[in-house]
Formats: structure tokens, C-alpha cells, sequence
């Protein structure tokens, strides 16, 4: 299998887990009589972790794979370096059969291509921050002047100099995250999974760990899974979002794809709270300029110009300036649609025109 694109980094067609000793006798049997997962539970005493899931992820993307405790978002991000073996299915990582390759690729992967951050990093207690951040280095078999230039720089990235010599039980538990970020980058792969890294931090420092990852990524374009519970999160760093519920992929979308469009009931619940104001955009809501039939006095050549990508606060904002509808162009600068204020007004209440 190849990738779908050539940019594609990650792709995953029709995966399954299922726990359990009958795993393969279940796996049949759900193909052939389609059972549910509480069949598989019953009938075999196994359990169906993740569920003929697929998706790709575009190079430079961070892809976030949100959803409640048991819904298989973990499960599903440890397929991808083989962490776990599947069920059935197949996985593609930077163009390579993951499950075609013997152990000594898998391992060699996993040290230099597929960078991993999890909730609880299990930093070693018995090495400084810096031999910490330089162990993947080490396994490899660099030098240690090597090892102590990548760590300085990947800790400096973090903002973590002046720790180097430090223990991980003398650091915060935010601080002990960024030593595992920096432990992943050290190895500069082309791939981090990152499975609920933030989670377990306190509201403050949850959120400035989120802006320091946003500011890497943009920096770093690494392919980045990130798994997450919280929507919150997936909405304000993912580039797109899968949602998952009982093993399956119920939705894939941007985020304000994944608000204006919710798939069920499901995902309608998940976003019900969310403010759109900086989700949803001009392009989203604005009437082709050539359907545009304006009020008596309305004036288009009087009108402010914003970009279609122009979110709902930002378009309030001009709307509040001018009695004129604001006329919406594209990134050539051309007319393509406009926004009123009746427009505006539906866009605040459903996200949508």
C-alpha cells in the first residue's frame, strides 16, 4: 500500500483491534453477520477496541483524534508505531508497510522517524534533564558531545535552559512534559504521536503548553497526531479533527467543519457549548456577491473589504463601523461574496447562513 498522496505521511485504511483470545474467530464473525460491538462482547468474551477506521494525514498536519475515555482514540494512536498489532487492516507510515517491517526496522523507526509524548512521560528519575532529553540519541549510538549539542537545542526550543543539570522530580509537572517534547524532537523525527500530553495539568499551564506547541509546530511542520479528550484543545490546535465514539471514526472535518456540521447527535452535543465566533469564516456564510440583493441606501462601492478568511469576531467587528454590508474577496483580491448584517446575525446564531 502507498500513500494517497504524496502528501500523505500517515495513512490507515479499515483498521480493527479486538481484545481478546477469539479475536481472529470474532474478526470473521463480524464480517460476515456484522456484529455489534456488544455481540462480539457476548458471543466471544472480546472486545472491540477500534473499529474499521481510516483516515490519512497530510505532511506538516496536526491531526487530532478526540474522544471520551474508552472511545479508542488511545488505542488507536499506539497502531501507528506498532505499539499494537491490529486485528485486520492496513497502516502506512512515510510511505512504508508498517506491518510488512521486521523488528530491527520497527525499532529503527521508531528512533529516528516516529516521536512519541504521552500523558505520564516516565522520564528516568536517575538522569538529569539533559541526559534525559539525550537518551533516543544515546540508544542510537551518537557521541556524546552530539547528544549534549541536540539536547541544548531541542531544551532551548521548550524553554527550558538553564535546567539541563536538574532532576525530574525537582521540576513541575508541566516542566517534566517539555522534557519529554524536547526527549521526542531530539531524535528531529518526521512524525510525533502525542497522546493526551497535557491532560493531567493544571487549566494555566495546560493552556501555555498549548501555545508553545502551536508555536514548534508552526516552526517545525512535524506530522503531528495528537490525541485528546477535550474538545477545547482539539478545536484551538488541530488542523482538522477526528471524533471518535465506541471504537469508531463517527466524524472527520475541520473545526469548523466539525461545528457548523456536526455528523449526529453525537458531535452536536460535543460542540453544543462552543463559541464560533473564531471558528467560523466569511466563506462560510457570505452570499456570492452575484445573488447579493441590496437594501435601499445599501452601497457596495462604499462598502469595507475583508477576506474570505475572515472569522465571525472579526467580522462583527467591521460590521459595528459601517451601516454597508462588508464585501467578502478571495486571496487574488477578487469580489466573491458579501456579508450583511442579517447574514452576520445567522452565521452568530447557527454558524451558517
Amino acid at each position: 500500500m502507498q500513500p494517497t498522496s504524496s502528501q500523505d505521511m500517515i495513512v490507515l485504511e479499515n483498521v480493527w483491534k479486538i481484545f481478546g483470545y477469539n479475536a481472529d474467530e470474532a474478526m470473521a464473525a463480524i464480517k460476515e453477520r456484522n456484529l455489534s460491538k456488544n455481540d462480539v462482547l457476548a458471543e466471544f468474551g472480546c472486545v472491540v477496541g477500534i473499529a474499521d477506521c481510516s483516515f490519512s494525514v497530510r505532511k506538516g498536519e496536526v491531526f487530532c483524534v478526540m474522544g471520551l475515555s474508552g472511545s479508542g482514540k488511545s488505542t488507536m494512536v499506539r497502531h501507528l508505531n506498532r505499539l499494537i498489532e491490529p486485528t485486520a487492516g492496513k497502516i502506512n507510515v512515510l510511505g512504508r508497510d508498517m506491518l510488512a517491517l521486521n523488528d530491527a526496522d520497527l525499532r529503527a523507526m521508531r528512533a529516528r522517524e516516529i516521536g512519541m509524548v504521552f500523558q505520564h512521560m516516565a522520564l528516568l528519575p536517575h538522569r538529569t534533564v539533559r541526559d534525559n532529553v539525550a537518551f533516543p540519541l544515546q540508544i542510537r549510538g551518537e557521541s556524546k558531545a552530539k547528544r549534549w549539542e541536540v539536547s541544548q537545542r531541542c531544551l532551548a526550543m521548550v524553554n527550558l535552559e538553564g535546567y539541563e543539570d536538574r532532576f525530574p522530580n525537582e521540576l513541575s509537572g508541566g516542566m517534566q512534559q517539555r522534557v519529554g517534547l524536547a526527549r521526542a524532537l531530539a531524535s528531529d523525527p518526521d512524525v510525533l504521536l502525542m497522546d493526551e500530553p497535557f491532560s493531567a495539568l493544571d487549566p494555566l499551564i495546560r493552556r501555555q503548553l498549548q501555545d508553545q506547541f502551536m508555536e514548534l509546530s508552526q516552526k517545525l511542520h512535524k506530522t503531528t497526531v495528537f490525541i485528546t479528550h477535550d474538545l477545547d484543545e482539539a478545536i484551538r490546535i488541530g488542523d482538522r479533527i477526528a471524533i471518535m465514539k465506541d471504537g469508531r471514526i463517527v466524524q472527520i472535518g475541520t473545526p469548523e467543519e466539525i461545528v457548523t456540521q456536526p455528523a449526529d447527535d453525537y458531535v452536536r452535543d460535543f460542540v453544543e457549548g462552543i463559541s464560533k465566533l473564531k471558528l467560523v469564516f466569511a466563506h462560510s456564510i457570505m452570499v456570492p456577491i452575484s445573488e447579493f440583493k441590496p437594501d435601499r441606501g445599501q452601497k457596495l462601492d462604499k462598502a469595507p473589504r475583508a477576506s474570505h478568511a475572515a472569522s465571525l469576531d472579526a467580522l462583527i467587528d467591521i460590521s459595528a463601523t459601517t451601516t454597508h454590508p462588508i464585501v467578502i474577496h478571495d486571496d487574488d483580491g477578487k469580489e466573491i461574496g458579501v456579508v450583511d448584517k442579517t447574514t452576520l446575525l445567522k452565521g452568530i446564531q447557527g454558524g451558517k447562513a
